[in-house]
């Protein structure tokens, strides 16, 4: 898994100023459906790469990062509103998308609404998820897409923050997985602190409940 994750490192960054903003956007809105192509290490090279070299915008990289993120998200909305509930319970195992998961984002959209669609972008387990119960109880489609895209938005800002505060660090650039870690371990513990109290928290009583 390691030696794949550092080929498309390689990859990415040996593409990036060729492709710049819409290989961006369209690795942002693979990211934000059901392939584990993790955000944290698109944005950060990208922002980085601006900084060092002036070949791209770090402004325009949140851009791009939030509309592939948007677009990712839409798919999600839609196929899901498209199927329905019945169709997504039956067959959303074979998209990593099991019934315990797609109960588990029911529970977080009804508890938390259109603000949980905007928190949810910056979370890990619902931020991929989210658009599926959104699609089913057929969302606004202006409210989710507004939420998506302003916490997007936010979550590509500090992702290129750290692409921007990690400077030139070679070990980072090569594909230190545990360099990437320290210097998002700042954002780390705040959105750990925001999973435990509105996530995992809410989850584990809610599994009480139901046993009670």
């Amino acid at each position: 898994m390691k030696e794949t994750i550092t080929h498309l490192i390689q990859w990415y960054q040996n593409t990036l100023d060729s492709g710049g903003y819409p290989l961006i956007a369209v690795l942002m809105a693979i990211e934000s459906t059901l392939v584990p192509i993790p955000s944290e290490l698109i944005i950060p090279f990208a922002a980085q790469r601006a900084h060092a070299s002036g070949r791209l915008s770090v402004p325009w990289i949140v851009v791009a990062g939030a509309l592939g993120s948007w677009a990712g998200a839409t798919i999600m909305y839609w196929a899901s509103r498209a199927a329905g509930r019945p169709l997504v319970l039956r067959y959303g195992g074979y998209f990593m998308v099991p019934a315990a998961k797609l109960h588990a984002a029911e529970r977080w959209a009804a508890r938390f609404g259109p603000l949980g669609v905007f928190v949810a972008r910056l979370l890990p387990v619902v931020r991929h998820l989210i658009g599926i119960p959104m699609g089913i109880v057929q969302m606004n489609f202006k409210f989710y897409s507004l939420f998506t895209l302003a916490g997007s938005a936010l979550w590509c800002a500090v992702l290129a923050w750290v692409g921007v505060a990690a400077g030139n660090d070679q070990k980072l650039l090569q594909g230190d997985l545990h360099r990437i870690t320290l210097w998002l371990a700042g954002a780390a513990a705040v959105l750990g602190l925001l999973y435990y109290f509105l996530v995992h928290r809410y989850m584990k009583e809610d599994r009480r409940a139901k046993e009670l």
